[in-house]
């Protein structure tokens, strides 16, 4: 049980909208800044497909909802919250960046094998070429089980497919449990550090 729950729990690194909206609320800048990167995206594909432009203006409530709390008055703001907006944006940034080299490098293999997105689609058991294009653009997040499939019939390497970037509090928590057991072999690849 505890190998599901580790797999869940690295699949969680990638941005649910449909959490987001379940919640209701966004309550801190990362997700302000997901948001803000998904709703960039929703622009664009709402112009090929208007189920995409009711998400797009719930994810604009939230935003401007997020706004009026945090940011609304300037004398408030003070450099903590500063340092945390900075932070957010650069690992939103980085997820982005992440989001756009796997859909690069899979329509690429696509390509090569002749074969389209909706056909990809249809291999994972996704009937909806909607929510084909919300996987391919990060708006929801895929399952493990679709992604080792993309990298076992693809053949992309699974650390494109997979991100491997640890949340802030994570990588807290693990430096914590290292520097407690005082063994200076043992230590987080710094590529795992965003900030």
């Amino acid at each position: 049980m505890a190998d599901k729950q580790g797999v869940y729990h690295i699949m969680k690194t990638e941005f649910d909208i449909e959490a987001i909206l379940k919640k209701g609320r966004l309550s801190n800048e990362l997700d302000y800044e997901r948001v803000l990167v998904a709703e960039r995206k929703l622009r664009l594909l709402a112009k090929e497909d208007a189920q995409f432009t009711t998400l797009r203006h719930q994810l604009r409530l939230l935003l401007e909802t997020y706004e009026l709390g945090e940011w609304s008055d300037p004398d408030s703001i003070d450099d903590r919250q500063l340092i945390q907006s900075e932070k957010a944006e650069f690992i939103a940034e980085q997820e982005r960046q992440f989001m756009e080299t796997r859909k690069r490098t899979i329509r690429n293999r696509l390509k090569q094998l002749e074969l389209t997105q909706e056909n990809l689609g249809s291999i994972l058991g996704h009937r909806s070429k909607t929510h084909m294009s919300e996987l391919m653009n990060g708006i929801k997040p895929f399952t493990l089980k679709d992604l080792i499939i993309i990298h076992r019939l693809l053949k992309i390497e699974i650390s494109i497919l997979v991100p491997v970037f640890l949340s802030d509090s994570d990588q807290k928590r693990v430096k914590f449990a290292v520097d407690k057991l005082d063994k200076p072999m043992v230590k987080l690849a710094a590529d795992d550090l965003l900030f």
